[in-house]
């Protein structure tokens, strides 16, 4: 009687846990290409056992695979081990080599890297394209990224607002940096980290021509620490000529590059504005009868919710002027354009989205009336 009680009791524990979590599961995500290049959906900040990450290394390729992200980097720290008493391997790339087999199997492209810890102002760097990461552990840093320079690699500068190293939550562009960046050893800066968009390190990779980043820099689960709260991880969509590690290198250091978490997105305009005039699909537009009220159903192909406001001369028909397109969703617009028009330019401003600090770039399709 006892054996069954405690097994109620257990039971019950477990189905109280279990109900406080919505367990939807991930959801494949899909952003469309833009002309001239393949979008490749990236994660490039990711954390297993063999740092201070939770997980095994295969488990971030499943990750990975369940999201339908393209290309993903295991970046463990260098100078961190917490797990090393459980997990005693000397060889920094054993974490990669773990996953290789199995992202191999499924098409998706992993790129070796390992993340440069140190404090202020040499902050955490992750460097990726490496060819070893045991070279890299040099007791000077600027001798590390001289390292990792001559393996050809591509850095960047991770969470560069972190508020344990700045504390006023915003990058400081150091003297250390600046030489980094002057021997072309810094390519790239991270404005969106987890869960934090940094308007301050936007206006540093402008400034200094950084390539955008955004990545989940995760460390436990993706279901638990994203998924289960309705999010999708941070990603950060690399416009490359083709899929290969060869073409993923090339836009990165070219610069092509759109960070993204939900429905926000970050880049500069030559690439931002292209995604979002691709993602959003023109189903139809034509007149309601008998009057001058056109009706256009637009649809979102992308997996962010985007956020507009309208730029036209003319105004909606019983609308708000601002107005959200949810992922995979259609909306159908009412426009008053006082007489019959054959063609007109649909003219939206994406709210959700930034070319520079509070900068929303204005969006147009060329549209063709029934």
């Amino acid at each position: 009687m006892k054996k069954i009680l405690l097994f109620l009791v257990l039971l019950g524990l477990y189905n109280g846990y279990s109900q406080s979590h919505s367990h939807s599961g991930a959801k494949p995500m899909t952003y469309p290409d833009i002309e001239g290049y393949n979008t490749l959906k990236t994660d490039l900040h990711m954390h297993t056992v063999f740092s201070d990450g939770n997980v095994w290394p295969t488990i971030r390729v499943q990750e990975a695979l369940r999201e339908n992200l393209d290309a993903i980097s295991l970046t463990e720290h260098l100078e961190y081990q917490p797990h090393k008493e459980d997990i005693p391997h000397p060889d920094r790339n054993r974490s990669f080599d773990l996953a290789l087999a199995e992202a191999k199997e499924h098409d998706l492209l992993i790129v070796r890297g390992s993340e440069i810890t140190r404090s202020a102002p040499v902050g955490h760097n992750n460097a990726i394209f490496i060819s070893d990461a045991n070279k890299l552990l040099i007791e000077r840093p600027e001798n590390t990224f001289a390292e990792a320079n001559k393996q050809g690699a591509f850095v960047f500068w991770n969470h560069p607002a972190w508020h344990r190293q700045r504390p006023q939550g915003n990058p400081v562009w150091s003297d250390f940096q600046i030489e980094r960046a002057k021997k072309g050893e810094l390519h790239g800066i991270e404005v969106i980290n987890t869960t934090d968009y940094s308007e301050e390190s936007l206006a540093l990779a402008l400034e200094h021509n950084l390539t955008i980043m955004g990545t989940s820099d995760i460390h436990g689960l993706v279901d638990w620490s994203y998924t289960e709260k309705g999010n999708h991880r941070p990603i950060t969509l690399v416009f490359a000529k083709d899929k290969s590690l060869e073409g993923l290198k090339e836009a990165l250091f070219a610069g092509r590059t759109v960070a993204v978490y939900n429905s926000l997105l970050v880049g500069r305009p030559e690439y931002l504005k292209p995604l979002l005039k691709a993602s959003i699909r023109v189903n139809s537009a034509s007149y309601i009868e008998k009057t001058q009220v056109l009706k256009v159903e637009i649809e979102n192909i992308s997996s962010s919710d985007l956020l507009f406001e309208n730029e036209m001369p003319y105004t909606f028909y019983s609308s708000s002027p601002v107005f959200e397109v949810a992922a995979g969703q259609t909306k159908t617009l009412q426009i008053k354009t006082l007489e019959p028009l054959k063609n007109i330019d649909l003219q939206l401003k994406a709210l959700g989205a930034y070319t520079a600090p509070k900068e929303h770039p204005i969006i147009e399709w060329k549209l063709s009336t029934d």
